[in-house]
């Protein structure tokens, strides 16, 4: 029964932020002339964590998180419970979560069904640890738990792949736990992780304006360590800006066609939850390759 109750909630939340786009729209029929855009975050160094949460309440956008444990520039980790005011400041803004794996787990390989894992973080931060399905699930787990103890909410079963990088093997064990992968579009990848140098700002800025589409999903950070001149301060805000003059509106994965069906079926994820069977399909990720897949 509370099971049932949680998904409820999530469900009419989830109804009343669609109305609330859709009485928006009505009321500016022109608004959502190019289509709708699906900004997405994952966590980063936090550094620019509040400059993007105060741009997008600005704006009155929301967006889709995926959080891993990751050392942060208050030198703690941005699951830690020091962090819990800023998540459930998010969470009251309407916007959604999913997990980005907790320890930050890159794909190392695949061979004779044995899969291969690196975490960037946390005991076994550095090293190839072999993972079966029923750890692979437990690491996906482990940032809804987290999130969900902070915040009271749960994940939506989505999860995103460090560096994008997955393989048939590890996509079908998070849909048989519950989560649906989520990539980006080649013209959503942002770029805040490259270099200044060779990619400053206003490049960024100029090709976001000029390729992103209807339907899109873009990705970026809650904060780089390596880029010198941060990201978020000098595109964010124009980019968001010209977006909505050329007539794009934005929405969560909530709404996204790919993933609105299996979030409404799947439910969301609940803290402490036993893996779940679910049919197996191909990803949902628009691109599985990042141009860099590191964060350092």
């Amino acid at each position: 029964m509370r099971k049932l109750m949680t998904r409820i909630g999530v469900l009419a939340a989830a109804m009343l932020a669609g109305a609330s786009f859709a009485m928006a729209a009505e009321a500016n029929p022109g608004a959502c002339r190019a289509g709708t855009l699906y900004l997405t975050f994952d966590t980063g160094s936090m550094s620019q964590a509040e400059l993007i949460a105060r741009t997008l309440r600005k704006h009155h956008i929301r967006a889709t998180f995926f959080l891993a444990n990751e050392p942060t520039i208050n030198h703690d980790s941005s699951l830690d419970p020091t962090w819990a005011p800023y998540w459930k400041s998010l969470a009251a803004d309407g916007h959604a979560f999913g997990t980005h794996t907790f320890d930050h787990v890159y794909l190392r390989s695949v061979k004779g069904g044995k899969v291969v894992m690196r975490p960037q973080f946390g005991a076994q931060g550095g090293k190839d640890v072999a993972m079966t399905e029923e750890s692979f699930c437990a690491e996906l787990r482990r940032s809804a738990q987290a999130f969900q103890s902070m915040t009271g909410q749960p994940m939506v079963p989505l999860w995103r792949a460090p560096g994008g990088h997955t393989s048939p093997q590890t996509l079908a064990w998070a849909e048989q736990c519950g989560f649906k992968h989520v990539g980006w579009a080649p013209a959503g990848f942002l770029g805040d992780e490259l270099s200044s140098e060779r990619y400053p700002n206003k490049e960024l800025l100029d090709r976001a304006l000029r390729d992103l589409r209807d339907g899109d999903i873009t990705m970026a950070h809650l904060g780089i360590w390596s880029r010198k001149d941060p990201w978020a301060p000098g595109v964010l805000e124009p980019l968001i800006s010209g977006l909505e003059q050329k007539g794009f509106c934005f929405a969560t994965l909530r709404e996204h066609p790919q993933y609105k069906n299996w979030i409404t079926q799947r439910g969301p994820v609940q803290a402490g939850q036993s893996s779940q069977s679910g049919q197996s399909s191909q990803s949902g990720a628009q691109s599985q390759t990042s141009a860099s897949g590191s964060k350092q």
